[in-house]
């Protein structure tokens, strides 16, 4: 499927032939991650990104986020070049990065204070009690993140990340360290959250089912240096449930492609 066929004339997101390679250090050879990887991502849309450890997932959103520069190829966002990292294009991390001694309240109020945000945090005050609504977590604006389980923890970053509008959340194996139980009843918070902001998002995961529960595409990326392999279209109402005979083919079919 053509850039336009899956996005339309103008997606948010293209990889545009990406390619990334680290310089060998002393008498070793170049590390080739990526090799010219295209792909597309259209304004709303959920993708995950599954494949084996070390294949480059966390790097592709690094890339998409400003923290790195491609060695070749373009990584293009709303039409224009990927340069640095900016407030469009927020990421949530496997381990939330909370300033331990501020408040629920402060941690999510804090970048709206920084001056590259301050034309979105005008009013930090509503957009904090709007974001800790969003999240369920406005019955525990004064705690502080010593106090909260690890998937309000997680909420509270989501709800940080979004405090500052972005168009684009990058999600790097958010629920990677939760319990079983915690990560089920997260995956239907993140569904929740993303159908009442519209947000694109590009989530990573190592977990074949998660990513058919929520996704609107499941991106399967070969071992380094990585190209893509497939990409899984999912059309199925949501919620979407596990034992729903479509989403047991699907995810012997990821499993057979990732074996």
């Amino acid at each position: 499927m053509s850039v336009e066929q899956a996005c339309g004339a103008e997606p948010l997101i293209h990889f545009d032939a990406v390619s990334l390679q680290f310089a060998g250090l002393g008498n070793r050879a170049p590390l080739d991650v990526l090799q010219a990887l295209s792909f597309a991502v259209a304004v709303g849309e959920f993708v995950a990104i599954i494949g084996p450890s070390g294949c480059g997932k966390s790097t592709l959103l690094s890339l998409l986020a400003g923290y790195m520069r491609p060695t070749g190829g373009t990584v293009l966002f709303a039409g224009a070049p990927v340069e640095r990292p900016g407030r469009r294009r927020m990421m949530v991390f496997q381990q939330p990065a909370l300033f331990p001694w501020l408040t629920v309240r402060a941690n999510v109020a804090f970048g709206l204070t920084l001056q590259a945000n301050r034309e979105v945090g005008r009013n930090v005050r509503a957009r904090v009690e709007e974001m800790l609504k969003l999240v369920q977590l406005d019955s525990f604006a004064h705690h502080y993140p010593s106090e909260l389980s690890g998937g309000m923890r997680q909420r509270l970053e989501i709800a940080r990340a979004l405090a500052v509008n972005p168009d684009v959340l990058l999600m790097d194996e958010p629920l990677g360290a939760l319990d079983a139980l915690t990560r089920r009843r997260m995956q239907d918070e993140i569904l929740r959250i993303w159908q009442q902001t519209g947000k694109t998002v590009l989530f990573v995961t190592h977990d074949i089912e998660e990513a058919l529960l929520l996704a609107d595409r499941v991106l399967v990326m070969a071992p380094r240096p990585t190209s893509i392999r497939e990409i899984t279209q999912v059309d199925l109402p949501r919620p979407r449930r596990r034992d729903d005979p479509e989403v047991i083919r699907l995810a012997a079919h990821l499993g057979s492609l990732l074996a």
